[in-house]
């Protein structure tokens, strides 16, 4: 059934059939075994058939059509063990808090799943046919279809949640005499829609039902992207059972999954999400419509710290064997894709003294007096919303916790303590109300692909950002604060408008990371102007090097947002390794927001982004929506000709750099700061040029301090100069003590090495390339285009050091380069 995929050209694909039936919240259940390097154990899914989910299985032409006549063939899974699993570990009664193993055996490298004989080797489907029948399927029975990867699927069955003692109050009847599956499917009805006021009893049910007994296997088949599931004689989505209980393992390369060790050598595992989601960490619905609650109980060894999205602070349970159980929930509804979880030997780290070195701590900034002006009933479905919540509105800063290896302890002590009241008092000070509760920060391995990621309550931050200054920790966990508002709070509908994410969060981190300064509002905009100045040197750096197809911002044109009849789509260029490394969602999303605040005015702009957050927020977009409010809430005379459809053209629809963009760059001044660089770049060229020795008269040249961002462009500039003499090199290096500076200053630092052959600075780009793997990817490329053998040699050696812990799409990309 299935064909090969090219990984470095299609697109990934989101087979759950969300139009007939969707998935209301998950209970996971989980061990997680470092010495097997699997996380094993069930998920209960509780769906919702709603009206326009009902009586369409004949209906449904898209999901998984088949390839043969032997496609979609189902059958009872044999009894079947997880490696080294003792199979009481899945028995259907096994309480919610029973388990007590952290899980012993082999690691799992077979390759199958354990529910039927299907070749592995089978590794894809046509990126034009991502379907199947899902209707009129064995005399119409219902297909219910998962998005599922790189998982051993041992059973599914149905739960008998009417089982679970007090659950007569979700039926008509006093006591449960009949149970039906009519009456099964009407008590998870009423369970999925209580009111949010109601929410903790509502998890408390969640999980009696995840518990009860299993009442029939369910039939099921797998392939490379998808879970299938069927139950004999239901025809319709509406019969098919509303709640049921897989049982599964993850397999060690599954590619939501990465095992890996801390900077003290201790194991550890994280979830990121990317490139193909969260379904090979569980069986779910992806598509962000499949919007969802969950909770989930993990257990690990008890040296370990379980660190997940979920709006409590969770603390360890003990139990016996040397193990802990953690147990986390969140009450509002989000696409799976933004679930995390982090396990490892992670310690928390408090501040020992609250400096605010020259950033503003605990502030008293009062809230925006549009939080007020807006607060009425909000448009999105019903949980409890801080947004509804008065004194959530005026907190200014929300719980947080920062957890790294002990080893970093006096990093994130000197780097990244003192910055999070502040930064989080800016964002509020910019957008009001803090979408989520609390937060968790952790400094993840140095394998990580990126220097940051948020999901619900929790950012993960790349060592990288601890070094030098703290202006890049600063700039980067705003730029994480931000996705809290957008990407999270407010998401995409359709995943190929990423600037709805990317591009809002680059524009933010330079606003709040202003306030969070204190800075005044012409050193705010100076700042600002030189960040704009490295971003289109950045752009244009992007558009030269990335094929065109992939520099639109929104590719599925016209299209964006349409899904097939059973709910499934593909996301353009999803599985193209090189894809996560272009930045041109960020820079055109963040130069188009620019755009429209100096059109608008600042005052005018931020005042319609507040109440854009107050009407969309725990929504899902598009780019129409986001334009079309703009242009709605503005007066006339400052619309200056924009319209949605030229928006569309100029910025959206078009690679390359847009038109206005182009005309505003040729026309603008440099600002302040700029100019300053380039006077000290021309010094630094006169420097070069001298001869070794100087005439005694000639005077040394006097150095400006500089900035981190000015820093960067310095550098910028001196990489376009033919030839720097190691001479001048060496000047440089001590002048602004580059070893020393934050991973964006000694990236650059690092290219003058390689493109001038400073073979006596080689030892920095060694340590950049190990120590900083989210920044280093190009330098690899850098070092084998001089097809220098020195350079060479510095390249394979430091990919063999580091290509076993690489993040997968790193190494894939890398390991094209040394070819």
């Amino acid at each position: 059934m299935d064909l090969k995929l090219d990984p470095s050209r299609d697109d990934l694909p989101l087979m759950a059939n969300t139009s007939h039936i969707l998935v209301k919240h998950y209970v996971l259940d989980l061990n997680v075994d470092f010495e097997s390097q699997i996380i094993e154990g069930n998920i209960v899914l509780f769906f919702e058939s709603g009206n326009r989910f009902e009586k369409q299985s004949g209906s449904t032409k898209e999901t998984l059509q088949s390839e043969s006549s032997e496609a979609c063939r189902f059958r009872m899974p044999e009894p079947c063990h997880s490696p080294g699993t003792d199979t009481r570990t899945f028995s259907p009664k096994t309480g919610y808090n029973d388990f007590a193993i952290c899980g012993k055996g082999e690691k799992d490298t077979s390759g199958k799943d354990g529910n039927h004989d299907n070749p592995e080797q089978a590794s894809g489907i046509s990126s034009s046919t991502y379907c199947c029948d899902t209707g009129n399927h064995r005399n119409e029975e219902f297909l219910l279809v998962l998005d599922c990867c790189d998982l051993s699927v041992l059973k599914v069955e149905e739960v008998d949640v009417a089982a679970v003692p007090g659950v007569e109050k979700f039926t008509k009847s006093p006591k449960l005499t009949v149970v039906s599956e009519e009456l099964r499917n009407q008590i998870v009805h009423e369970l999925v829609t209580l009111p949010a006021d109601r929410w903790r009893e509502q998890l408390d049910y969640y999980a009696g039902c995840s518990q009860a007994p299993g009442c029939g296997e369910l039939l099921f088949d797998t392939d490379t992207w998808s879970l299938q599931i069927r139950k004999t004689g239901a025809q319709t989505a509406t019969d098919f059972p509303h709640a049921i209980r897989i049982w599964y393992s993850t397999k060690p390369q599954g590619r939501s999954v990465t095992w890996t060790s801390d900077q003290s050598g201790r194991p550890c595992v994280y979830t990121i999400g990317s490139p193909i989601n969260n379904r090979a960490l569980f069986p779910c619905q992806e598509p962000p419509v499949a919007m969802s609650t969950w909770q989930a109980t993990v257990r690990a060894a008890a040296s370990f710290v379980v660190l997940m999205s979920g709006e409590n602070s969770a603390k360890p349970t003990q139990l016996q064997e040397g193990c802990t159980s953690w147990h986390y929930y969140v009450t509002m509804p989000m696409p799976a894709s933004t679930f995390t979880i982090a396990v490892g030997s992670w310690t928390e780290m408090k501040p020992e003294i609250c400096l605010s070195k020259g950033l503003a701590a605990e502030r008293s900034l009062s809230p925006s007096e549009t939080d007020s002006r807006y607060v009425g009933i909000c448009g999105h479905m019903e949980y409890p919303c801080r947004f509804q919540n008065p004194s959530a509105t005026t907190q200014e800063i929300i719980p947080h916790r920062v957890f790294a290896p002990l080893c970093l302890q006096d990093a994130c002590q000197e780097t990244l303590l003192h910055l999070i009241p502040p930064c989080l008092s800016a964002a509020h000070s910019v957008l009001g109300t803090h979408p989520f509760s609390r937060l968790d920060i952790l400094i993840v391995p140095a394998n990580f692909p990126s220097l940051g990621m948020a999901s619900p309550h929790i950012i993960f931050l790349s060592q990288s950002v601890l070094t030098g200054t703290s202006h890049l920790c600063g700039t980067r966990l705003c730029h994480e604060i931000a996705h809290a508002w957008f990407g999270l709070a407010i998401g995409a509908r359709d995943w190929t408008e990423e600037w709805l994410s990317e591009g809002f969060a680059t524009h933010l981190e330079d606003v709040f990371w202003a306030a969070a300064q204190q800075l005044a509002p012409h050193e705010a905009q100076e700042q600002q102007e030189l960040k704009a100045c490295l971003r289109w040197l950045r752009l244009q750096d992007e558009v030269r090097n990335s094929p065109q197809e992939m520099q639109l911002l929104r590719p599925n044109k016209e299209k964006t947002g349409h899904v097939s009849d059973s709910g499934s789509s593909v996301i353009k260029h999803g599985l193209n390794p090189e894809k996560v490394f272009m930045q041109v969602h960020y820079l055109k999303g963040y130069f188009l927001l620019r755009f429209l605040a100096q059109r608008l005015g600042d005052e005018t702009y931020f005042a319609f982004l507040r109440k854009f957050v107050h009407t969309f927020h725990g929504q899902l977009i598009l780019s129409q929506d986001f334009l079309q409010l703009l242009l709605e809430n503005i007066p006339e005379e400052k619309r200056l000709e924009l319209s949605v459809e030229n928006i569309f053209r100029d910025w959206l629809e078009s690679s390359g750099i847009p038109q206005p963009l182009q005309r505003e760059r040729q026309a603008g001044a440099e600002c302040g700061l700029a100019r300053q660089v380039s006077a000290e770049v021309e010094k630094w060229i006169r420097v070069n040029r001298r001869p070794r020795k100087r005439k005694r008269r000639e005077a040394e040249e006097v150095f400006e301090k500089l900035l981190p961002d000015q820093l960067v462009l310095l550098l910028e500039h001196l990489l376009e100069q033919k030839t720097l003499t190691a001479r001048t090199l060496h000047s440089l290096e001590k002048t602004y003590h580059l070893p020393q500076q934050d991973a964006e200053v000694r990236h650059r630092w690092c290219e003058l090495i390689v493109k001038h052959k400073y073979t006596k600075a080689y030892r920095d780009v060694e340590r950049f390339l190990q120590e900083d793997q989210a920044m280093g990817v190009y330098l690899y490329g850098e070092l084998m285009l001089g097809e220098d053998a020195r350079q060479q040699q510095v390249a394979r050696r430091c990919f063999e050091l580091t290509k076993e812990q690489m993040d997968r799409s790193s190494a894939e990309v890398v390991a094209e380069m040394l070819l």
